[in-house]
């Protein structure tokens, strides 16, 4: 996949492509329907696959306090996107002349004189121009306007553990996330929530305790709720080595204060990993794949009954990654 950083590089592209627009955070099963379809159309079509994204969500420059968290960091999404066969990632800077486009105007700055797409693949949902005044009825009659035809797909929906049928969206996955629903978020991503980090130096409790931990540094990324989860990790050198490896090394993870020694403790985010020792992880880049959440946190009255729960939760979480790899 190759990104476009300014309309002017469409030229070197031919027109005539498939195009989808939207910010895609999460690469949620909904966002992998539209990209599937769209790419099936543009292989029927002998064509590229264009995807128009944001360089930053609306709300930033709007209302920035409203800005929603990022579920998936952009060298993830890359990967992601690359696998679902995107050919071009065009970015879009967001500012204020952008979001004073009407819809009409949008479709024509940015559609039918840059891109110049044969055909448009959208959600139902999908909204755009000022105060997101267009919806894919009116990208489909300006598409009749200006030449090109417009794809409407169903919302995906998928039954998570409330039992009952639901809309998949990143605004959904993001509340279920900030309630620790971990394997509720695998369902409707397609995959475990992962979480990228660099290895930072922690406090040694855990060492003390017999459970030694990889402390990962709070990434800009939104961070599920506090707790004990089990899971699986990858360690690589870098940034870009996590996204794409495919290890799965099994481990139980600690989100939280750890309130058992005091009150002012900050945030920690902690992986202690099941199978066997590993090479000192120190300034290594650590994805944490979340598989099921096994309890909250709590406080603990000493350190023995907090070591016992952590053996608990160890084997706990072995069990649920065994069941996993089966």
């Amino acid at each position: 996949m190759q990104f476009i950083q300014t309309v002017t590089d469409l030229q070197k592209i031919e027109k005539g492509c498939v195009l989808t627009i939207g910010n895609f955070d999460g690469v949620h099963i909904g966002h992998q329907k539209v990209l599937t379809v769209a790419k099936k159309i543009a292989t029927e079509k002998n064509t590229k696959l264009i995807m128009m994204t944001f360089d930053l969500h609306p709300l930033a420059l709007l209302q920035p306090h409203k800005t929603p968290g990022i579920l998936t960091p952009l060298p993830l999404r890359k990967h992601l996107l690359t696998e679902l066969g995107v050919d071009y990632h065009l970015v879009l800077k967001t500012d204020a002349e952008l979001l004073k486009l009407s819809p009409a105007d949008f479709v024509d700055k940015y559609l039918a004189k840059a891109v110049q797409p044969c055909v448009v693949v959208e959600g139902e949902s999908f909204n755009f121009g000022f105060n997101r005044q267009g919806n894919v009825n009116i990208l489909k009659d300006l598409g009749a306007l200006k030449g090109f035809e417009v794809v409407i797909l169903r919302a995906k929906e998928v039954k998570l553990s409330i039992g009952r049928p639901i809309k998949i969206s990143s605004t959904m996955i993001r509340n279920i996330l900030a309630e620790g629903r971990v394997s509720d978020v695998a369902i409707a991503l397609g995959r475990p929530y992962r979480l990228i980090g660099q290895v930072i130096p922690g406090r040694g409790k855990g060492k003390e305790l017999g459970f030694p931990t990889a402390n990962m540094k709070p990434p800009n990324q939104l961070i599920p709720a506090e707790g004990v989860y089990a899971g699986f990790v990858e360690i690589g050198d870098d940034f870009e080595e996590v996204c794409t490896a495919k290890k799965k090394i099994p481990a139980a993870f600690s989100i939280g204060r750890s309130s058992t020694y005091g009150n002012d403790i900050p945030l920690l985010i902690e992986a202690h990993i099941l199978s066997g020792s590993v090479e000192n992880l120190l300034s290594k880049w650590l994805a944490m794949d979340f598989v099921e959440r096994i309890r909250s946190q709590e406080k603990f009255d000493s350190e023995k009954a907090l070591a016992r729960q952590i053996a608990k939760d160890c084997k706990k979480a072995k069990n649920i990654l065994a069941a996993e790899c089966a």
